[in-house]
């Protein structure tokens, strides 16, 4: 039995003593909002047909927390919160900046978006193979990994995101389907086990896993295992992100379910691996990635001309609208390969426009292959005849899309380009609006083909549907829409917002001072 002793503890040494405030709760609040509603709806498996009336609330909820937990850290800067009250590095910290909460607030208004499209996309058998839980769990994936401030934890959602997009992507069990799903998973898996390994070896070299405590001791190390490291965790985040030369599982995998799941991966996956490189590479290892920028930079400008060419290349809609999520991505990497504020600000700035406006395009092609009968632009036509005003709602979008005035897509890019020229990179400033040159032609034809041109008699096929609502089919686009366009006519608190994540990536200091107060205390 052991003996009393009389020596006090010092608790504060390990633990959190002090009450968390309210917005230490918004941190980890919607994560657990998305799994707890997407446990509700598990256990109404039987009544599928209430679980929009469950999950379309939950999303609505998850977008005003997000909101107010973006106001929390614009006005009071980054906000930790330590799991188990156990002082970081020891506990698993969840922590929150203005990148972080920018980017989940517009990802959980593309998902609010594509849940109300859902209601009349997705038929009773969608429903009943779980198709509301899925994407309930694929929002706390990716909430998760935007608020998360550890490195295994990061992989841990990835891990949640990815196990719900397999669901969503066999959704019908399709052949298609099966394929697409079938590179889909390898490559993605591929992606991770090098993720696994470099979690590994960076645990091996710090002894920490606390992305600040990290970045506090990055300071003091140097030499090859730092570089190994940014090497694998490139690697790994390009796979994810679908980055040359591993981007062909993208359009061979997004064209198979249906639009709505493709609207869903084309707005949120690619740009939760963009986040993670942003936060890894720029954060963590600046020095090492100042080493690899003309790697990064050469990968951007392979991702952007390629994935160009590759929408010329398309007949099918839904594989024109994949490269297009890739060419975003290439322009994404220019602004990392920068590393200069104003190009990581032009990222950030991409990233958002590109998780709205990709969402946008995926449910505008999918409401034209209702309209026309077809995916293919052999097979449509004639869709300006029958919905001008859709016509002329899918034509913005599609300017938008290629970064013209006056919608969304023009300020990043502008960014992206002086941010390029203003280190000397005229290369990769060409490259981006060759680039824009090329998407702007593939998007003009596919505009001339399926909406302009007139629809050829017997070319009308038939195009799997459910119940039509006019208001859910309306809804989602106008209000994704009405972003692209309120984005690009009053873009100053974009650009404000993506200047102030820039400059917290550049300089954690406010990061890490949320991390270990104390130490920060003067």
């Amino acid at each position: 039995m052991a003996a009393p002793t009389s020596t006090p503890v010092d608790l504060s040494a390990a633990l959190v003593l002090v009450p968390p405030g309210a917005a230490d709760w918004l941190v980890i609040l919607p994560p657990a909002l998305m799994i707890t509603a997407g446990a509700v709806l598990m256990m109404m498996r039987s009544r599928t047909r209430w679980h929009g009336f469950v999950a379309i609330p939950a999303l609505i909820l998850l977008v005003l927390i997000q909101a107010l937990l973006l106001w929390q850290v614009t006005m009071h800067g980054p906000v930790t919160m330590t799991m188990g009250r156990w002082l970081p590095p020891f506990g698993i910290a969840f922590t929150v900046d203005v990148l972080g909460a920018l980017l989940a607030l517009v990802s959980a208004v593309a998902a609010l978006a594509a849940g109300i499209a859902a209601l009349s996309d997705i038929n009773d058998s969608g429903r009943r193979y779980g198709f509301f839980p899925f994407l309930l769990l694929l929002m706390a994936g990716v909430s998760g990994a935007f608020l998360t401030g550890d490195v295994f934890n990061l992989y841990v959602w990835f891990e949640v995101l990815l196990i719900s997009s397999f669901g969503l992507l066999i959704l019908g069990s399709q052949k298609e389907q099966i394929d697409g799903a079938l590179k889909y998973a390898i490559l993605n898996l591929l992606g991770t086990t090098f993720f696994l390994i470099a979690i590994g070896y960076l645990y091996a070299v710090f002894g920490t896993l606390n992305m600040a405590d990290i970045a506090l001791k990055a300071r003091d190390v140097s030499g090859a295992p730092l570089m190994t490291l940014s090497a694998l965790f490139f690697m790994a985040f390009a796979m994810k992100a679908a980055a040359f030369p591993v981007n062909f599982w993208l359009p061979a995998s997004y064209h198979t379910p249906r639009i709505t799941v493709s609207a869903l991966f084309g707005g949120l996956l690619t740009k939760v691996g963009i986040y993670a490189l942003l936060r890894v590479l720029v954060m963590l290892f600046p020095v090492q990635r100042e080493e690899l920028s003309f790697v990064i930079a050469l990968v951007a400008v392979a991702t952007m001309l390629l994935s160009g060419l590759g929408m010329l290349a398309q007949n099918d809609l839904r594989r024109m609208a994949g490269f297009a999520v890739i060419l975003g991505i290439g322009n994404m990497l220019a602004g990392i390969a920068t590393g200069t504020v104003a190009g990581l600000s032009g990222a950030v700035f991409y990233a958002v426009h590109s998780i709205i406006a990709m969402t946008a395009l995926y449910l505008v092609i999918g409401r034209a292959a209702r309209l026309s009968g077809g995916w293919t632009l052999s097979a449509t036509g004639g869709i300006y005849r029958l919905s001008p005003g859709f016509a002329l709602v899918s034509l913005a979008l599609f300017l938008a899309v290629a970064g013209l005035p006056p919608f969304s897509g023009l300020w990043p890019k502008i960014m992206l380009v002086k941010a390029s020229l203003d280190i000397g990179a005229w290369w990769l400033s060409a490259s981006i609006l060759v680039s824009g040159f090329l998407s702007t032609i593939a998007l003009g034809r596919a505009f001339l083909l399926a909406y302009w041109k007139p629809a050829r008699d017997g070319a009308r096929m038939p195009v799997a549907t459910s119940r039509r609502r006019p208001l859910v089919d309306t809804l989602p686009l106008a209000l994704l829409i009405g972003l692209v366009v309120i984005f690009g006519l009053f873009p100053e608190e974009i650009i404000k917002l993506a200047q102030a994540s820039a400059s917290g990536l550049a300089d954690p200091k406010a990061y890490i001072g949320s991390v270990f107060e104390r130490d920060a205390a003067p």
